[in-house]
């Protein structure tokens, strides 16, 4: 049942719009990354350290958390908008299996997102002339961007469950971007999942040496919590009546 409910969500996804947002959404940190390491190559020395940590300061804080925003709101769109409570919730199909199409491909949405921005990075530093060897933390700096960015899903689809309107999810997300950066300046940064997303994409600091354990655990927590948060609603409240 699951497999059957991830491709009528891949069906629903293939000739929507939402897929602008990941060919221009991306491009935006790159050119700001890049245009602010060329503008201050005297401070930052440290080549494609230093290019990372320009890219991810953007990408972490604003775009990244706004793009799984925009697509975890679409998501549930066309349930809200197009009166569809009734046949999403009489189907023959366990909500548990309903949501979790969802989750899961908006968990594929992060890593793919994660990969647009390492192209774009190398990409980047290939244009601005960076040398030396692409740092090895590479594919390891995406990979826990993208499990952080589950966690992040995880959060907006409730969110963009119970606001029914498409906007303020979105800016929900783009609010908890930038206090995730707050969060990970303080030293808080396992304890909020937005932070997750700074933490494991090394943002601003790619040679901070990550505490996977903590790390992989806030995460599946929130995950966990926020999936049950959004199966007992979808259980107990009586959407479609509404």
């Amino acid at each position: 049942m699951l497999l059957r409910c991830l491709k009528a969500e891949l069906q629903k996804c293939r000739r929507s719009p939402v897929w602008l947002a990941f060919v221009v959404l991306p491009i935006f940190p790159a050119i700001l990354g890049t245009g602010n390491y060329l503008g201050n190559l005297e401070a930052l020395e440290n080549g494609w350290y230093s290019l990372w940590s320009q890219h991810t300061l953007f990408s972490s804080m604003f775009f990244l958390p706004a793009l799984l925003g925009v697509f975890c709101a679409w998501q549930w769109r066309l349930e809200h908008t197009d009166h569809n409570w009734n046949s999403f919730l009489t189907a023959p199909v366990p909500v548990r299996d309903l949501y979790g199409a969802k989750l899961i491909l908006a968990a594929v949405v992060s890593l793919l997102s994660q990969g647009c921005i390492g192209v774009l990075f190398l990409l980047s530093g290939k244009l601005a002339g960076v040398t030396g060897p692409v740092p090895p933390e590479l594919p390891e700096w995406m990979l826990c961007g993208a499990l952080g960015g589950v966690s992040v899903c995880a959060v907006q689809l409730f969110f963009s469950l119970v606001i029914r309107a498409f906007a303020p999810p979105v800016a929900f997300g783009l609010v908890g971007g930038i206090a995730g950066l707050m969060f990970t300046a303080q030293g808080w940064g396992y304890a909020f999942p937005y932070s997750l997303l700074c933490l494991g994409m090394r943002a601003n600091h790619p040679q901070m040496e990550l505490d996977l354990l903590p790390f992989a655990l806030s995460a599946l927590a929130y995950t966990v919590v926020f999936t049950l948060l959004a199966l007992g609603y979808l259980r107990n409240r009586d959407i479609a009546a509404e």
